[in-house]
């Protein structure tokens, strides 16, 4: 027989199931593992195959003046910073599953802390808990006891919500399925300006700080400084692509840090479709560069900026097409930028909450739109139109 050696490091518990056998003795302890084992089972399919994170719902809103926050006696209901989850299912790191039935009201102030209340921006989140239900009396007593002690009959699971005004750490882990979880609470949304005497603004809540369910979190185009489809004058275009200002350019943002050393020549391109009609328009490649980050941003950056460093101009009618090869942008776990504009919705940066036209939010319903389809890679497209006065 071949020994195997157990690896070390596998944040997974030991799975050890009931042999069953003929005149076996089983006690509570027996049937409580037996649980336990098919429990620890699903957790570690879900964590380890599927991820964690938000899969529907749990959207934080204000909530309304007559609601009060869960367990508040509606004599102390004085402070008017309230927000409310609404129902929905995540999965947090331990692959616990997180479900929220009803919604639920949250008072700021009372949720957080005593020593954090000295703040005007909070964060919510929420874990998972449990909690005894439905006592009995046991028939019989465990041989020490004079009376049969009342035990539980339950375990419901439930949830804990969670306010913090310290920012919560990210979850920096590349891989999240053999690494122990560190941060169990599922954080939904970011509100600043808060006044806890005051109802809180819709405006004042971010929520796309929560985590998408999946094995990680890929890295995405957020933001762009042009208008996509747009139509720019033949001088705004110049000063866009960076003509004649070594200052200006192309600007791409993103959610998280890309390595520098994969902004190489070539993964950006820039063409010219001349206006006209038919087989007489020609097409042509604007020569360009990156010019930030330079040698001094470090290993990794959140954007880049490239502009033109050729001398052809643009003229009346003409379409510029940028082309981003995100499979070759790399980020800090090495793995390809999600990059496919879908319906060339990546905002304008410093426009992100005011997107044109219909599909406002991404089907998540958590905004603004980013590039991406989980699938990773892809090519980022866009194009403006230029046109003389």
């Amino acid at each position: 027989m071949t020994e195997t050696q157990e690896t070390t490091g596998f944040d997974a518990p030991p799975l050890r199931r009931l042999r069953y056998f003929h005149g076996q003795m089983l006690s509570a302890r027996d049937f409580q593992r037996e649980q336990d084992y098919f429990r620890d089972k699903l957790k570690l399919r879900l964590r380890c195959l599927l991820g964690y994170g938000v899969v529907c719902g749990l959207h934080v809103e204000p909530a309304h003046d007559d609601e009060h926050a869960a367990g508040e006696p509606e004599a102390e209901h004085h402070h008017r910073a309230k927000v409310r989850i609404t129902p929905g299912l995540a999965v947090d790191c331990e692959g616990n599953e997180v479900v929220v039935r009803g919604g639920c009201a949250v008072d700021l102030w009372k949720a957080l802390p005593p020593e954090e209340r000295d703040t005007a921006t909070v964060w919510v989140g929420v874990r998972y808990a449990e909690r005894p239900v439905e006592p009995s009396r046991a028939v019989f007593d465990d041989g020490c006891a004079d009376t049969p002690d009342c035990e539980f009959t339950r375990t419901e699971e439930c949830f804990a919500v969670r306010v913090t005004g310290c920012e919560p750490p990210a979850d920096d882990r590349c891989d999240t399925c053999c690494e122990p979880c560190a941060h169990r609470t599922l954080w939904l949304a970011e509100i600043t300006g808060v006044d806890f005497g005051e109802p809180v603004a819709p405006e004042r809540i971010r929520q796309d700080v929560r985590r998408p369910f999946g094995r990680h979190v890929p890295t995405v185009i957020t933001g762009v400084n042009w208008i996509h489809g747009h139509t720019y004058g033949v001088d705004e275009a110049k000063k866009l692509l960076g003509t004649q200002d070594e200052a200006a350019g192309l600007v791409v943002r993103f959610s998280d840090d890309v390595r520098v050393d994969s902004l190489q020549p070539g993964v950006v391109q820039v063409q010219v479709i001349e206006g006209g009609a038919g087989r007489n328009a020609d097409t042509w490649y604007m020569g360009g560069k990156f010019t930030a980050p330079d040698g001094s941003a470090g290993e990794f950056t959140r954007e880049f900026r490239y502009r033109q460093t050729t001398r052809e101009t643009l003229q009346d009618g003409d379409q510029v097409v940028i082309t981003v090869r995100a499979a070759f942008l790399l980020d800090r776990c090495c793995r390809p930028v999600d990059g496919t504009n879908v319906g060339g919705r990546v905002p304008l940066i410093g426009a992100e909450d005011t997107p044109g036209g219909g599909c406002a939010r991404p089907p998540s319903g958590i905004g603004p739109w980013t590039s991406g389809t989980g699938a990773g890679g892809d090519v980022f497209e866009s194009w403006f139109f230029v046109k003389e006065g």
